[in-house]
């Protein structure tokens, strides 16, 4: 390519203890995956980690009425989104210094009502979350996960897969011998959304005539679990790829794993803010739910929870009103953490060569994104993307610039412009991924480096 500023390789810029580095951060990133596979249990993994860091909950904050510069707080919104607060040294309402992640990602949900027999076979019926290609979940391992609250209100949690020792579930697909009229479909069709029917049992139970398949698994989750069939009705149970993430290539310089797509920007975040001590502005990681189906509900970024959260800790420190609440979101400056995509020479006629992310070029800044015609994005301000630029160059930041491919092939958005609407200076910067949205997604060990030494330098 003939351009005016090639992006450096971050590989090549890195020295040996650099690459140790890398190495040595990335078998952490990995180990983070493996014990997320959820939204829950990636909450349940940041709380625990910063515990180690030294951070308490906000309710116990507020309740010893000790919040001052230096203080790092953690405020859990249902177990399905929390955000991390080092209190800095200027009053909150000057703005926040915030790096905004998601933690949900594209997986198959349990029907209310949703397992039955048919064929011998004990099937669950599922309803998929987020944008998948749905042939992609066919004869693959899968693993099961969620909260089950029995009738007399006690809570279970579900992990069945993930284990070596465990059974794994599996979505049966059509054999190639009698696919005609399968392979003549388009693409999006030859497999349905009401076709990802989950396979978990064939052993009858002896002496049922009837649905003996089904009772008989009814029966392990009861000896297990002590749930009952009524317990699905209100049960939040998801189905997700099985198995470890998984280092690719032989220079072991990739990662392969379920859930990059954002968790590879929440552990660059977590990390990042753990190296924040008594900063000049209020540093934030903020770690949100429900992106992939519009960030709506009450742990998605279009709820309160953030701006309450905020108004709690002005509360606290004495005189709140509104207008400091208010001050305090349209003073920040955000880093929206998602990831976007990286040319992939399988596929290269979806991108413009010359505005497209590249696998080992470090992070990506992208100032818009949007669909077709910039529909639904935050298009961030010249003034903050040399801010931005300055920061990343000042902190030794391997950087790029890219677009989410072609301007008429699709699009895609993130939390970006709900933060803007605050009247936050906002940008989408993140890790380039390939095969994004698919079962196991496939990322840059440099890549996800550079983005936490991104975040780091911004929120420090």
């Amino acid at each position: 390519m003939n351009l005016t500023h090639e992006f450096k390789n971050a590989w090549k810029n890195l020295k040996d203890e650099d690459i140790n580095a890398v190495m040595s951060y990335s078998k952490e990133y990995m180990d983070f995956l493996d014990n997320g596979k959820t939204e829950r249990r990636c909450v349940d993994e940041i709380i625990k980690k910063a515990k180690e860091q030294g951070y308490i909950s906000l309710e116990e904050a507020l309740k010893s009425n000790d919040i001052k510069a230096g203080s790092k707080i953690y405020a859990n919104n249902k177990g399905k989104g929390v955000a991390l607060f080092v209190i800095g040294q200027k009053e909150i309402e000057k703005g926040m210094k915030i790096v905004g992640s998601h933690i949900d990602s594209p997986r198959l949900d349990l029907k209310p009502f949703p397992l039955y027999e048919d064929g011998n076979l004990a099937l669950l019926k599922t309803h998929y979350y987020g944008g998948i290609k749905k042939y992609q979940w066919t004869s693959i391992p899968l693993s099961m996960h969620g909260v089950v609250y029995t009738k007399d209100g006690n809570k279970v949690d579900i992990n069945i897969g993930d284990d070596e020792n465990d059974p794994v579930l599996y979505i049966s697909d059509l054999l190639i011998h009698l696919a005609k009229d399968q392979m003549g479909k388009k693409l999006s069709e030859g497999i349905t959304g009401e076709g990802l029917n989950v396979l978990i049992g064939h052993i009858p139970l002896k002496d049922e005539e009837k649905d003996s398949v089904k009772k008989s698994v009814l029966k392990l989750l009861n000896e297990k679990y002590n749930m009952t069939e009524e317990d699905f009705l209100t049960a939040e149970i998801e189905i997700v790829p099985a198995g470890k993430a998984r280092e690719v290539g032989l220079d072991r310089s990739m990662i392969a794993a379920y859930g990059h797509d954002d968790r590879v920007c929440t552990f660059a975040g977590l990390k990042g803010i753990f190296e924040v001590e008594n900063p000049e502005y209020t540093a934030v990681g903020l770690f949100v739910d429900k992106e992939e189906v519009g960030s709506m509900g009450n742990t998605g970024m279009q709820s309160r929870f953030f701006e309450n959260i905020v108004g709690e800790i002005i509360n606290s420190q004495g005189d709140y009103n509104d207008l400091k609440l208010r001050r305090s979101l349209a003073n920040s400056k955000v880093l929206s953490a998602d990831v976007t995509c990286g040319f992939d020479p399988n596929f290269p006629d979806v991108v413009d060569k010359r505005n497209a992310a590249f696998i080992g070029h470090g992070v990506v800044v992208a100032k818009y994104t949007g669909a077709r015609g910039k529909s639904g994005c935050n298009d961030a301000n010249a003034e903050f993307l040399s801010e931005i630029r300055t920061t990343f160059d000042g902190n030794d930041v391997t950087w790029q610039v890219g677009e989410l491919g072609k301007v008429d092939q699709g699009g895609g958005g993130t939390i970006a412009y709900i933060l803007a609407n605050y009247g936050a200076e906002v940008v989408d910067c993140g890790v380039a991924l390939l095969s994004m949205h698919a079962p196991m997604e496939l990322a840059s060990k440099v890549d996800c480096y550079e983005t936490f030494k991104a975040y780091r330098g911004f929120l420090k």
